[in-house]
């Protein structure tokens, strides 16, 4: 049989088995597994595995400041009046339009006012208004009632609003608002037939250990950029408090899709979260697009996850969840790969040791028979794949260390052990068969 005559169907079969990368084959899909549930089990719903490995080669990390970053439930504290405005009637003003804005701030502007200028709500049915919405493009909400059109928004947004009756916002109000943005706040402007009365402050706080874990995305490589529609002083302040790398000011839908695109451009991979309709084209364009729970349908369908507990701030451990999936798939095929070239010295000497003598040097197990040598390799090889299918659904432990540092240490565990696991292995089968006189 080994006399050098053509090789048997047992033979031939065996090398296959032994030789073509079985380990990680059979693992593959049990690392796949394990990163689902995982997902699962921090309430997050992946559409797809693609969409967990895919978090974890994440290169850029896009994240709302509002609710994410900061706490997100932002107070109204102070009013500042334009020259010539008595703070009464910009008071009045900023009331009216707040009425009907059922956000935080809305409701914190209603209260300020009650508190500090005794102005209670008024029934408004009788006067006929029309409710303006704030829209993502318009950054504006208010009233129209009795021929008045109040309005409140983003500085920029009331500035422009202003502008088309030829009004400019005072200087001496501009002063004001840029102190509030370098102080970190957030200003909005009030206006009233188009004509700026004055400015609200806003107060935010940003979360507790953003920095550090900012920190830790910095360490594995992933650049984290803020996306607020504040004015940029204010997100030039919030930024270097948070700890991020970069932000985008006064953003639109729009402007999100392009900051997409832009890095995509570049060869990175972005992940980002949402939860309105207009977060759905950037959720969508988004290699990782986290949608919340408690989102719209549009955005929920945009994305390629759903959180269950609408947490912004989940999307970190998303991404290390898929760091962790991936650096246990590069271990385990790194031992595969280690593994299948050290059967190559139980298997290639056996099989052809007789019709070549020469390849009994390979032999360097010093293995009884070629019947023993093959079957330990392929008992070795059933048992290698099940001792590491607890490893496969653990996984290997993540650390936060740069792509260098992750390779060595690969290669000194995974790789050494899979060499050595073989011969250690492969000769103790022969050893053991050979005693029971099994080969």
């Amino acid at each position: 049989m080994y006399s050098g005559a053509p090789q048997s169907i047992f033979v031939l079969v065996s090398l296959l088995v032994c030789l073509i990368p079985t380990t990680i084959g059979g693992l593959l899909s049990a690392i796949g597994i394990a990163g689902m549930d995982r997902m699962i089990q921090r309430n997050v719903i992946a559409m797809s595995g693609r969409a967990v490995e895919a978090s974890g080669d994440v290169d850029v990390l896009l994240l709302d400041k509002t609710g994410t970053i900061t706490l997100g439930n932002r107070q109204a504290t102070k009013l500042y009046a334009a020259p010539g405005v008595p703070e009464t009637e910009l008071a009045d003003a900023a009331q009216l339009a707040s009425l009907a804005d059922e956000t935080p701030e809305g409701r914190s502007i209603v209260v300020l006012v009650k508190q500090k200028y005794g102005l209670r709500g008024r029934e408004l049915a009788q006067q006929n208004p029309t409710f303006v919405p704030f829209t993502a493009q318009t950054r504006m909400s208010g009233v129209d009632l009795d021929g008045l059109e109040i309005r409140k928004g983003a500085q920029d947004a009331i500035a422009k609003y202003a502008a088309e009756r030829g009004n400019r916002v005072p200087p001496e109000l501009l002063q004001a608002v840029e102190a509030i943005s370098s102080g970190g706040g957030t200003p909005l402007l009030v206006a009233r037939n188009r004509v700026v009365l004055g400015a609200i402050q806003l107060e935010d706080i940003v979360k507790g250990g953003m920095a550090e874990r900012f920190d830790q995305l910095r360490a594995m490589g992933i650049r984290t950029v803020m996306i607020t529609g504040d004015n940029p002083l204010t997100a030039a302040a919030i930024a270097k408090q948070a700890g991020v790398d970069g932000f985008l000011a006064e953003a639109k839908p729009e402007d999100k899709m392009a900051l997409i695109k832009s890095e995509q451009a570049k060869g990175k991979l972005v992940a980002m979260t949402g939860d309105g309709t207009n977060d759905a084209p950037a959720l969508a364009q988004a290699d990782v697009g986290v949608a919340m729970n408690t989102g719209t349908q549009a955005a929920k369908e945009a994305g390629n996850m759903v959180d269950l507990d609408s947490n912004p701030t989940k999307l970190i451990e998303i991404v290390e969840i898929g760091k962790q999936l991936l650096i246990t798939r590069g271990a385990l095929t790194t031992f595969s790969v280690a593994n299948d070239v050290a059967k190559y010295f139980a298997i290639i000497p056996a099989m052809f040791a007789g019709a070549f003598p020469v390849l009994g040097i390979l032999n360097v197990m010093h293995l009884h028979t070629p019947e023993s040598a093959i079957l330990s390799a392929v008992v070795f090889n059933a048992l290698i794949i099940i001792a590491l299918i607890p490893l496969a659904l653990r996984g290997v432990r993540y650390r936060p260390l740069g792509a260098a540092s992750l390779l060595r240490r690969n290669l000194l565990i995974y790789g050494l052990g899979g060499v050595v696991a073989p011969f250690l292995g492969i000769k103790i089968l022969d050893l053991l068969l050979t005693h029971l006189g099994m080969a």
